[in-house]
């Protein structure tokens, strides 16, 4: 046995926890994931209401620049609304991370010293990822799907200025979607790594995985059309791909290589 393994807690004497001890470990991690978003929701409000405007900032980065009023508020409670609304949706964004560690500390339990090893030094990866697809919607999917939706009509006898609850909705729920489809590869790396899957059986399934991923797609893209649908499962079907190559590189897929 390695040293490394030495240092590691042993998962052989540890008792099976029952129906009961499980519920309580799940309603404490939901519990602590709770608690992350509330943290960042905080956070998400001092953003949005103190320096630096982060909602002025999203009007100035995705409405055209030669209109100063792009937006429009229609009910009287509209504003404040949208303004506690991306507080909270900012709050999920920055807890993501916290919240998946918390789930795969809700896993951890059941698996080996060497398994909980693996996980948790992934866990620097689900961080980066997110972070990646919040900027690929920020710079990327966002502002086309922004462009596409607003500018969908030259009618003259139409005038587009959407309300300020609707088009920020648009905006946060495409950068969590871009966060969360980002983190793909790690998971796929994890569950490859886990011996859940293997890179071949990925492989194999890529007519499947086409189809998965815009169904997938068509389902989490907010406003329904065909161009966020495709901005969406182009880049989901590239990191299914990537978490392909990533499970190559597990001690599983490899040990099977020299083997063969």
């Amino acid at each position: 046995m390695s040293v490394a393994n030495k240092n590691l807690p042993s998962t052989a004497n540890v008792q099976p926890m029952s129906v009961v001890e499980h519920l309580i470990e799940l309603r404490m991690r939901l519990i602590y994931a709770v608690l992350g978003v509330l943290a960042g929701t905080v956070i998400g409000l001092i953003l949005v209401f103190g320096p630096p405007q982060i909602i002025d900032v999203i009007i100035r980065a995705f409405t055209p620049a030669d209109n100063p009023q792009p937006l429009s508020a229609v009910g009287t409670a509209e504003t404040f609304t949208s303004y506690m609304s991306v507080s909270i949706w900012v709050g999920i964004i920055l807890a993501m991370p916290w919240v998946v560690y918390q789930l795969i500390a809700f896993i951890v339990p059941g698996l080996t010293a060497q398994e909980r090893r693996a996980v948790f030094l992934t866990l620097p990866f689900v961080t980066l990822f997110f972070v990646f697809g919040i900027l690929f919607g920020w710079f990327i999917t966002v502002p086309a799907a922004i462009r596409f939706l607003i500018g969908f009509s030259e009618s003259e006898l139409i005038q587009i200025k959407p309300s300020i609850s609707n088009f920020l909705q648009t905006v946060t729920m495409l950068l969590l979607i871009n966060g969360i489809v980002f983190e793909l590869p790690v998971v796929i790396y994890i569950l490859a790594r886990l011996g859940v899957v293997t890179a071949q059986q990925l492989a194999q399934y890529r007519r499947y995985a086409i189809v998965v991923v815009t169904i997938g797609a068509a389902i989490v893209t907010p406003t329904g059309d065909p161009i966020n649908l495709m901005l969406l499962a182009i880049p989901m079907y590239m990191l299914y791909e990537l978490g392909i190559i990533f499970a190559r590189f597990t001690p599983a897929s490899r040990a099977a290589r020299t083997k063969s």
